[in-house]
């Protein structure tokens, strides 16, 4: 028997979330930290605009709200603090890797593949988004966790993680998008937090090492 081909709704959010995955490819592209930054900003735009789609799509008003919120806090306010951040320094600009940029790359094609299958194995049943959107979610969180990993500023390491913040409200869209709002907004309360104590990190680590690597901090291994 034939399978019933997707619908435009299931077509539009796999090619969106694909988007927030290959994007958090580009990262391990991006030599320049300001590219990476605006790289993250993009990624959340696509993350907005999948939870305007999902909002219009199945009339849930609550995502209006944390979607307008999501833009404001993690396009607007976060890359700028980090872009200030880095205008104010004048060295190291440019991001720094523990290995060679191909071989990042393809460890995080096969982390990623893996996540993919992973998912893929599980039966789950979304009334929002397709399942195939999940497990993208979850090869982005991936993807962004070896960027924490590999590289070797902060700058990149926190764009990381925030990126893996981005991997994880795309799941939760698939998995949970009819939340209170109250929660949607806690979630983001603590992304927030996040920022700030990344931000300070920044701060405190090129005050004292006049530079963003934290190369120096490997010498503290035991």
């Amino acid at each position: 028997m034939q399978a019933p081909a997707p619908s435009s709704f299931a077509g539009i959010s796999d090619l969106i979330a694909v988007l927030v995955l290959l994007s958090a490819f580009a990262m391990f592209r991006a030599q320049l930290l300001r590219s990476q930054v605006r790289l993250y900003a993009g990624q959340s735009v696509l993350v907005g605009i999948l939870t305007g789609f999902l909002a219009a799509t199945h009339h849930i008003a609550e995502l209006y709200v944390f979607g307008a919120i999501s833009i404001i806090l993690k396009v607007v306010i976060v890359p700028s603090v980090i872009i200030r951040f880095l205008d104010r320094s004048e060295t190291n600009l440019s991001s720094s890797t523990s290995m060679g940029i191909a071989s990042m790359t393809l460890i995080a094609i096969g982390v990623a593949v893996v996540g993919l299958f992973t998912m893929d194995s599980i039966h789950f049943e979304s009334t929002a988004l397709p399942t195939t959107a999940l497990a993208i979610s979850v090869a982005t969180v991936l993807v962004a966790f070896l960027l924490a990993i590999f590289r070797s500023d902060v700058v990149s390491q926190a764009i990381g993680f925030l990126s893996m913040e981005n991997g994880v409200s795309v799941a939760s869209l698939v998995v949970a998008s009819g939340i209170p709002l109250v929660i949607d907004i806690a979630f983001l309360f603590d992304l927030l937090v996040a920022a700030i104590v990344f931000g300070l990190m920044m701060r405190v680590h090129h005050a004292r090492a006049k530079t963003l690597s934290t190369e120096l901090l490997d010498r503290l291994k035991g």
